[in-house]
C-alpha cells in the first residue's frame, strides 16, 4: 500500500520521493476491496418474512409504495402553491382565508401521513432487531450470501422510507412558512431531525451497527519454544498490520507463540501498537519482541524452516531482504514453497483451515511463512468483530496506549462527540484509480456533494479530514462542504504548538513527528468518529474499518467516498 501522510498528509507514509510505480504496486487492487461498509448490513444475519407481526410486502411493492406517497405529497405542496398564488379551478377563485383554511388542512394531513410512516419506520427498527440476530444454527456460505443480499434490500427500503419522512417534513415547512410560524426560517432544516422520533431523539438513521452476539473463534495457546516469526514484506505500515494480524491467526492455529519483526529489519511495532494490551486480552504471553526472542535463544538463534505461504518469489523475500535477516544473526533454513504451483497464478487461491494444518504442522523450534499479505484465508472469520482469535478485549491490534490518549484529547479539544472522519486520499491515487475497471478517484465538487449528502444524515457540525491532498485541493473542498448556507468545518491536526496540550504526551516522549505514529494516530481519530467515510483501495482505510468493527464505533453511514459511484470526468491514460 503506499503511504498515506500523516497529520495534514495523513495516510501511511510521507516519503514524497517514491517511485509512482512501487506506489501502484503497494496499493490494494480492486478485486480485493471485497466488503461494503456497514451501511450494506454487513453485520446483519437475515431478514425476517414478518415485521411487526404482520407480513411485510415485496420489494418492488415497497417502492411502488414509497413513489406514490412522494407523488400525493408533491401534489398537495403544487395545488396549494397554485391556490396561494391566485389560481382556479373551473373559473371560481379562492379567497385568502379559504386558501388559508385549504393549507392548514394539507398540514393535518401531512402530519397523518407523518405519523403513518413513523409507526412504518418503528415497525422496520424492530425489524431490524431480528435482522441482527443471530442465526439458530451455524450457517453455510450460501445462507450467509443469501441472508446479506435481503438484508441489503431491507436498508435499501429503509433509506428510501427515511428520504419520505424528510420530505413529508419539507412540505410541512414549506406551508408553514406561509403563516409565519414562530422563528421558522425557510431556508433551515435544522430540525430535521427532531420530529422522527415522536418519544426519542429522532430517526437513528446512523445508528451504530450492532456487535454480533457470538464470534468463531479459535483459542492461542502457544506451545513451550515454539516460535513463529513475522516477517511482512508488502508495501507500508497498515499493510503490514494487516499482514501481522493474518500472522497471529497462523501462530494460533499452529499453536505458536509470534515473535515481532527486529526494528532494524521492519517498522518499530511497540511504538504504534499496544503489545502488552494483546497478551493481557488473550491471557497469556503469546507475542514478544525480537529482542525477547534473541536473548531467549542467546546464541542458537535460527529459523529452522521456511514454509513459504507465498509461492513466486517464496516467502516474498530477494537476496535484499535474506542478507537483512541474516544480519541480525539469524542462521536460515531452506526457503521452499507450500503450494509451488500457486507461482502460476495471477491471483491467489482461497485458503481455509483445512488446507493450512497438513502444510504449515511443524515440530521445528522456529518457522517462518513470510509475507501473508495477500494470503487469502478464511475471509469471514478474519473479518469479524473482533478478529478470529478467542480473547476478552474488543480487539486486539489497536493502537498504543500514549496515542489512544492523544486522540481522545484530540477529539476533546478539537471535534466533540459528534463528527464525521473522512480519508480522503490524493497523493498516487489518480493513476492507481484510473487503472481499475471502476475508478475511486472523483473530481473534488462532485467528491463534495457525496460529502454533504452524509452530513445531511448526521447533522453533524466538523469533519475531521485525513489526507494526504495538498493545500489547493483542500482548501477548494472547504469552499464547496457548504450545508444550510453554513460551511461544514474541515479539521487538520496543527503543527506542535506548547501552548496546546492535546499532544502533551507524544512531545514529552519524543514521538511527535514519527510518521508511523502520527499515522496511527490519524487511524484513531478516525476510529473515534459518528461517521467515517473511507477511500476505496486504501489499506489504510480498511484498518480503520476493522477498528471500528472492533470497538463497536461501526455506523450503519460509513462508507467509502462516493461509493457506488462513478467520477464524472475521467482522464485518459498515458
Amino acid at each position: 500500500m503506499a503511504r498515506i501522510p500523516s497529520s495534514s498528509a495523513s495516510d501511511d507514509e510521507l516519503e514524497e520521493d517514491e517511485e509512482e510505480e512501487e506506489e501502484h504496486l503497494n496499493l490494494v487492487p480492486q478485486n480485493e476491496t471485497k466488503r461494503s461498509l456497514p451501511n450494506s448490513a454487513l453485520e446483519i444475519g437475515r431478514l425476517p418474512a414478518r415485521i411487526g407481526g404482520r407480513g411485510f410486502f415485496s420489494r418492488k411493492c415497497c417502492l411502488l409504495f414509497l413513489l406514490l406517497l412522494a407523488f400525493l405529497s408533491l401534489l398537495i405542496l403544487v395545488l396549494l402553491l397554485f391556490f396561494y398564488r391566485g389560481g382556479s379551478i373551473g373559473g371560481a377563485n379562492f379567497p385568502l382565508d379559504r386558501m388559508r383554511e385549504s393549507e392548514l388542512r394539507a398540514l393535518y394531513l401531512l402530519r397523518d401521513q407523518q405519523l403513518g410512516l413513523l409507526k412504518l419506520w418503528n415497525r422496520t427498527r424492530s425489524a431490524a432487531l431480528d435482522v441482527a440476530a443471530p442465526p439458530s444454527s451455524a450457517p453455510n456460505s450460501t445462507s450467509v450470501r443469501a441472508n446479506l443480499a435481503k438484508a441489503a434490500a431491507f436498508d435499501e427500503f429503509r433509506s428510501a422510507l427515511f428520504e419520505q419522512i424528510k420530505l413529508n417534513k419539507k412540505i410541512q415547512n414549506v406551508l408553514l412558512s406561509s403563516h409565519s410560524v414562530g422563528n421558522y426560517s425557510s431556508s433551515g432544516t435544522s430540525d430535521d431531525n427532531v420530529f422522527f422520533g415522536m418519544s426519542g431523539p429522532g430517526v437513528d438513521v446512523c445508528r451504530k451497527v450492532d456487535r454480533p452476539a457470538s464470534r468463531r473463534t479459535i483459542e492461542w495457546e502457544p506451545k513451550k519454544d515454539r516460535y513463529l516469526l513475522a516477517i511482512c514484506l508488502s508495501g507500508q505500515m497498515s499493510n503490514h498490520l494487516i499482514c501481522l494480524e493474518k500472522h497471529m491467526f497462523f501462530a494460533a492455529l499452529l499453536d505458536r507463540a509470534l515473535v515481532l519483526p527486529s526494528p532494524r529489519f521492519d517498522y518499530q511495532y511497540d511504538q504504534v501498537l499496544d503489545i502488552d494490551h494483546i497478551n493481557e486480552c488473550v491471557g497469556r504471553k503469546v507475542v514478544i519482541k525480537f529482542d525477547e526472542f534473541s536473548e531467549t535463544l542467546k546464541n542458537k538463534m535460527k529459523i529452522d524452516r521456511f514454509i513459504c505461504y507465498m509461492a513466486s518469489p517464496p516467502c516474498y523475500l530477494d537476496d535484499d531482504h535474506i542478507k537483512r535477516l541474516k544480519d541480525l544473526g539469524l542462521s536460515l533454513g531452506k526457503i521452499e514453497a507450500a503450494w509451488p504451483e500457486d507461482a502460476k497464478l495471477k491471483m491467489q487461491k482461497k485458503r481455509f483451515v483445512g488446507d493450512i494444518m497438513p502444510k504449515f504442522s511443524s515440530n521445528d523450534e522456529v518457522i517462518a511463512i513470510g509475507d501473508v499479505f495477500y494470503a487469502d484465508v478464511e475471509e469471514e472469520w478474519m473479518k469479524q468483530p473482533g478478529g478470529p482469535l478467542a480473547h476478552k478485549c474488543k480487539t486486539l491490534i489497536q493502537s498504543s496506549r500514549l496515542i489512544y490518549l492523544t486522540a481522545q484529547r484530540f477529539v476533546q479539544t478539537f471535534l466533540g462527540s459528534n463528527f464525521i472522519a473522512l480519508h480522503f486520499r490524493r497523493h498516487g491515487f489518480l493513476k492507481f484509480c484510473n487503472l481499475k475497471p471502476e475508478s475511486c478517484f472523483f473530481p473534488i465538487p462532485q467528491a463534495a456533494e457525496c460529502i454533504l449528502r452524509i452530513v445531511e444524515k448526521t447533522d453533524v457540525p466538523v469533519i475531521y479530514l485525513s489526507t494526504d491532498a495538498v493545500e489547493s485541493e483542500t482548501n477548494l473542498l472547504q469552499s464547496l462542504v457548504v450545508f444550510n448556507g453554513k460551511p461544514v468545518p474541515l479539521v487538520k491536526r496543527p503543527d506542535h504548538d506548547s501552548a496546546e496540550k492535546w499532544d502533551a504526551l507524544l512531545y514529552r516522549n519524543k514521538l511527535r513527528g514519527d510518521n508511523q505514529v502520527e499515522a496511527m494516530l490519524d487511524k484513531t481519530i478516525c476510529a473515534m468518529s459518528t461517521v467515517f467515510i473511507g477511500a476505496s483501495g486504501s489499506t489504510f482505510t480498511e484498518d480503520i474499518l476493522r477498528l471500528r468493527r472492533g470497538w463497536g464505533s461501526a455506523s450503519q453511514c460509513d462508507e467509502y467516498l462516493c461509493q457506488g459511484e462513478q467520477p464524472n470526468y475521467i482522464a485518459e491514460n498515458d
